[in-house]
């Protein structure tokens, strides 16, 4: 309870401070000519003057409000390093039940730092800023930290703070921790495909004196190399860029003998491969309907470069036309089929029939170029079925059929095989999914034998349409029909030409999304989606990994054709691997290399600059004879909230109003009396 005088003046306050002026004068004036009844006199105009000013006697009833005090949990994932989870628990108790015997103490209790698989770094200060969001500067008796010291969002300055009141930080772990890392220099995020992109790196040992270390490199989880290299020297590695999209580099340091941990042994660098150009040769063997489609499509792909020849006549064909006018463009044959083929990525034959422009031992050369790593698709018509076909060269050997003569004319709708509704050149195709389809027929299909390729489409009779085969390290599709063209122009509906078009030739370009058999991670929002294309009727579990470390063994299920699923919570930052034993897959979620494992050895100096700011401590819990908390003191007054085995809180004086009493001075008898009082005492003394 609490008592005052207020003041609620009856006239403004010019004319209350011209009334006190005169009354003054008057006063000493009477004062000073020593006037009888000069003191009463006096008296009865202060008196007048204090009316005007019309003052009261107030009482407040206030109820104290508990000073708060929050405790910070860090519950990132570097505390569950060496014994810092131990010790962050048992400091908890001891500081939780210290603060619990402080009267008019509020005690709030956070954890954060917990990773959320979106938040790069560990958050304390926001965690308590979120905590005193609700509570008033004056209330705040300050904050402790039980932590490793390895905070990443610590104020510049105390202001940033929002109260005036200590913070201390409690630290956990060792002061003689052993721990190495490997530091990134630089690491370009695009590359070329087919080129070379520099990486340049560092090992960083802490609390050890080693000299060198092995290293080993891998990209998409394979070893590039391993080596020694010395400690604390930048080094330089070449990683080669095979494919278009993210190529994940991992460069991991051999662990420290007795070191921390071994996750930050480990750098990741992603590299997203920009393909240059791909090369593709379309040799058309004579015009014909298809040809615009194959040439539209190709040119229509930005990525493509397309080299297009097409024979418009035979050499045999002799009937005096000079040579220079032969063809508008002469077909360097030589060029492109033994100098320079190995710079495309495709040849196409579009109805390419045996006329003598291509020499046998060129297709020798195409034969190798294709188990090399090629790739060749023959978009055969009539000219397969017959003498000159292009089966009766060297290039048999990789061709995955054997026309046998026969040619099927009649109208059909082209269908997905049981292992084409899996493949991903041809699965969901739009229109597959109903019976029959909903395309255009076709007119015309090559009958073939001794089939050794996967058929992915087919016609009447169940003869194949589309085989795609493997030859060497290289690919062989064909397309056992030339009326695709009916598709490009709409003939009763048409069909997804274009999508199956570009699958195709994608494909047989090795374009990782279309491999039959694939592992691959993604990340859909907050969840991990684990993905296995396959043509098998079954898959193998599929043990994940987080960037932690820790496993688990997950079931896939199937949710299409050739296509088994399932989803886990994304719930760490960092490099996750997957793997069933045969095939592998990566990918990372938010930064390459979390700041939560940059450096994880535990400190006092990340929090002492803002903890002696504000006349708090950053005191380690272990020095050598277990985990000590200090005492927890509850200080009215002072700059500074330590001690050699104490650290202090700010206690506050908050209060809250809980209701009000006024009396007037000079409002009802009581003023009468005084006024009344004041004169008839003037007139007593005058009447002496």
């Amino acid at each position: 309870m609490n008592f005052g005088v207020a003041f609620a003046p009856l006239v403004g306050t010019q004319t209350l401070w011209a009334a006190t002026a005169a009354a003054l004068v008057l006063a000493l004036l009477l004062l000073l000519s020593r006037s009888r009844g000069g003191v009463i006199r006096a008296l009865a105009l202060a008196l007048m003057v204090l009316a005007l000013a019309n003052p009261s006697f107030t009482r407040e009833d206030r109820d104290l409000l508990p000073s708060v005090a929050v405790v910070v949990i860090d519950k990132s994932a570097s505390q569950n390093f060496g014994d810092r989870a131990r010790q962050t628990e048992a400091a908890r108790a001891a500081v939780v039940a210290r603060l619990s015997h402080i009267p008019g103490l509020d005690v709030r209790v956070v954890e954060a730092g917990q990773s959320d698989g979106q938040t790069d770094g560990t958050r304390l200060f926001s965690a308590l800023g979120a905590t005193l969001a609700d509570v008033p500067a004056d209330r705040v008796a300050g904050a402790i930290m039980i932590t490793d010291g390895r905070v990443h969002d610590v104020p510049p300055d105390v202001s940033a703070l929002g109260f005036s009141a200590p913070v201390h930080a409690l630290i956990t772990g060792s002061k003689n921790e052993r721990d190495r890392r490997i530091a990134l220099v630089a690491a370009p995020r695009f590359g070329i495909v087919g080129q070379s992109q520099t990486i340049t790196y560092r090992i960083e040992d802490q609390g050890a004196n080693e000299s060198t270390a092995a290293v080993t490199v891998r990209r998409d989880g394979d070893v590039l190399e391993t080596r020694t290299v010395p400690v604390g020297t930048p080094q330089r590695v070449d990683v080669p860029i095979p494919h278009g999209g993210p190529n994940i580099v991992e460069i991991e340091a051999a662990p420290l003998p007795g070191e921390l941990t071994a996750v930050n042994n480990r750098a990741v660098v992603s590299i997203d491969g920009v393909r240059d150009k791909l090369r593709v040769l379309l040799v058309s063997g004579e015009p014909n309907a298809g040809e615009r489609t194959w040439r539209n499509l190709l040119k229509s792909d930005a990525s493509v470069d397309l080299v297009h020849f097409t024979i418009l006549r035979p050499p045999e064909k002799q009937d005096g036309t000079p040579i220079n006018e032969l063809s508008l463009i002469a077909f360097p044959t030589r060029e492109l089929f033994q100098q320079k083929i190995g710079e495309f990525q495709l040849i196409i034959f579009d109805r390419y029939a045996r006329q003598g422009v291509l020499p046998l031992i060129y297709f020798d050369n195409i034969t190798r170029y294709v188990r090399e790593g090629g790739a060749v698709l023959v978009a055969a018509g009539p000219d397969y079925a017959s003498q000159t076909s292009i089966w009766r060269t060297p290039l048999d050997s990789v061709l995955p059929a054997e026309p046998d003569g026969d040619i099927t004319e009649q109208g059909f709708r082209p269908r997905l095989t049981e292992l084409g509704r899996r493949h991903p050149v041809t699965r969901d195709l739009e229109g597959a999914d109903s019976d029959p389809p909903h395309w255009s027929r076709w007119f015309r299909l090559i009958d073939t034998k001794n089939l050794k390729g996967t058929a992915v489409m087919h016609g009447p009779d169940n003869k194949p349409l589309l085989v795609l085969a493997r030859e060497g390290e290289g690919r062989v599709a064909l397309l056992l029909s030339d009326h695709i063209w009916l598709w490009a122009r709409g003939f009763e509906g048409g069909g997804p030409h274009l999508d199956l078009l570009r699958r195709l030739s994608h494909w047989l370009m090795k374009e990782p999304d279309l491999e039959e058999e694939a592992l691959r991670l993604a990340v859909r929002g907050r969840d991990l989606v684990v993905r296995r294309q396959t043509m098998a009727d079954e898959v193998a579990p599929v043990t994940l990994t987080s960037p932690s470390g820790a496993t688990r063994t997950l079931t896939l299920t199937p949710s299409e054709p050739g296509v088994w699923k399932t989803t886990v919570a994304a719930n760490e930052l960092g490099l996750w691997r997957a793997t069933d034993g045969k095939l592998n897959a990566l990918v990372n979620i938010g930064p390459a290399n979390p700041r939560e494992f940059a450096e994880v050895t535990s400190t006092t100096d990340v929090l002492a600059p803002i903890t002696a700011a504000t006349g708090g401590d950053a005191r380690r819990l272990d020095n050598g004879s277990g985990v000590n908390v200090p005492r927890i003191l509850a200080v009215r007054s002072g700059n500074t909230y330590k001690g050699d085995d104490w650290i202090g809180l700010r206690m506050r004086d908050a209060s809250v109003v809980r209701g009000i009493g006024v009396l007037p001075v000079f409002a009802g008898f009581l003023g009468l009396l005084l006024l009344l009082g004041s004169l008839a005492g003037t007139w007593a003394r005058e009447g002496r």
